[in-house]
């Protein structure tokens, strides 16, 4: 226990799902948390994100492992704001920051989304990672780490799932955003490396989260159901991974982010973790 015992920790897309998974796991293991989340939907993303509420439990969730927590709706699109509610956050817990997790992000999947999905999912999913980064590199020093989290279509050239229906421009902005986090990733680890401060991404495969638990997904693994349901999907789920499992869990990615915030890692950079359950081995 305590392997980021004291350090401070931004985590984007904090809310619920994987960033709340990570909150808790690094606040379990000694750190305090900075906790963002955009806390309202957007328009062409055709699932449910965080709430207020959401926000507020995870802080709570922090604080009960006798940590402190941080928490602000920030929307990563708005450099201007993640600029303003970072450096609040980061005087607050006493003006230093050692860990970023850039992940937030949306996967407006689906036919009928409208182009300006393409934009919606490019903007969160590659301009807010950058944004995120970017606005922490002032504060951080020898030692710190940045964690992006990819996605396992970012590393398949034909990034449609196994049920083969149709991504939409909104997949096609998520595949795309999240090639270009893995190159950005390792483009920026070379350029920190002097410096002592490490990057790496981590690439989910299917997540047990609100992003894969959604109508649009369903239909996206269920093509030949009109109106397909959780139970039909877990039918497909397995097929995207070699393992026979339909998902892997938010706390297995976190296990993941905690030995790269954590000083054990601390010689490993421009690294591709891909906690996939075999996925990428059937491309």
């Amino acid at each position: 226990m305590e392997r980021v015992r004291d350090k401070v920790v931004l985590i984007t897309g904090a809310a619920r799902g994987q960033g709340r998974s990570h909150a808790v796991k690094l606040a379990e293991e000694g750190a305090d948390i900075i906790l963002f989340d955009i806390c309202h939907d957007i328009d062409t993303n055709k699932y449910p994100l965080a709430t207020p509420h959401d926000l507020t439990e995870a802080g709570l969730e922090v604080e009960k492992t006798g940590r402190r927590a941080v928490t602000a709706e920030v929307d990563v699109r708005d450099r201007a704001a993640l600029t303003r509610e970072l450096a609040n956050a980061v005087a607050e817990l006493g003006g230093t920051l050692d860990v970023v997790v850039a992940n937030a992000g949306i996967c407006p999947l689906g036919a009928d989304v409208p182009i300006s999905g393409f934009a919606d999912a490019f903007d969160v999913d590659f301009v807010g990672v950058v944004n995120t980064v970017h606005v922490a590199l002032p504060y951080l020093k020898s030692g710190a780490s940045i964690i992006t989290t990819g996605s396992i279509a970012g590393l398949v050239a034909a990034s449609q799932p196994a049920g083969g229906g149709p991504l939409g421009p909104g997949g096609a902005g998520y595949s795309f955003a999240k090639q270009l986090v893995d190159s950005y990733t390792r483009q920026l680890a070379a350029q920190l490396a002097p410096m002592s401060i490490r990057a790496n991404v981590i690439h989910p495969t299917n997540c047990n989260t609100g992003m894969l638990n959604s109508d649009p997904m369903y239909k996206q693994f269920r093509p030949d159901l009109e109106n397909p349901t959780r139970d039909d999907a877990l039918l497909a789920f397995p097929a995207m991974q070699a393992m026979p499992v339909p998902y892997v869990e938010p706390e297995d990615i976190s296990q993941v982010v905690c030995f790269l915030a954590s000083d054990e890692s601390r010689y490993i950079t421009g690294s591709q973790f891909k906690v996939d359950a075999g996925a990428m081995l059937k491309f």
